[in-house]
């Protein structure tokens, strides 16, 4: 959501640092996420939210209390019925501190740029360079996260750690299987 928000602010000229007006467009904007897409108020922008300027521009809205306020609101209200899966930086700590299953999903930093550098939306054709470009900005985006005063990222105390390092897509979604069904029953 916060993605999807801040495309929609620069969509519409919105500056990221005017809280009040992000927080405005947080109201009123219209998410739908549905087969398989992202939508904001009709635009399909699931590929454009996942780009390194996306990256940035998503943090620098999150860091609202306000528009945190706002979105906080609206993802409590999805999963108001629960049986709802949800990922996020502060999902477990902030929106559904009573989730029945929390999985806190990390890697190493390493491995982390390894993966976002690969990615074709961030993918910059530099090799090597752009893990190292990719690593700074993950490590700027974290350390940004876990410090801003509403809603830092931390790891949730009743958290299953799942480490991927060293995971391919299918065993990491095997482990978080084993972690829902131990904990379901």
């Amino acid at each position: 959501m916060y993605r999807a928000l801040a495309w929609k602010a620069l969509h519409d000229s919105v500056d990221l640092s005017d809280e009040a007006a992000v927080a405005a467009l947080a109201q009123r904007v219209e998410f739908d996420v549905s087969d398989g897409r992202v939508r904001v108020d009709g635009h399909d922008v699931a590929t454009a939210i996942r780009t390194p300027d996306m990256d940035i521009a998503a943090s620098a809205v999150a860091r609202h209390p306000r528009v945190r306020e706002a979105l906080i609101a609206r993802q409590r209200a999805y999963g108001v019925r629960g049986g709802i899966v949800m990922e996020g930086r502060d999902i477990g700590t902030v929106v559904f501190p009573a989730a029945d299953v929390k999985i806190f999903l990390d890697a190493s930093p390493e491995e982390r740029a390894r993966r976002r550098a690969t990615d074709p939306a961030h993918s910059s054709g530099k090799g090597a360079a752009a893990i190292q470009d990719v690593a700074l900005a993950l490590a700027e985006r974290d350390r940004l996260d876990r410090t801003r005063a509403t809603s830092p990222l931390t790891v949730a105390g009743d958290a299953v750690v799942v480490d991927t390092t060293a995971l391919s897509i299918d065993d990491a979604v095997d482990r978080v299987m084993e972690v829902v069904q131990s904990l379901s029953l």
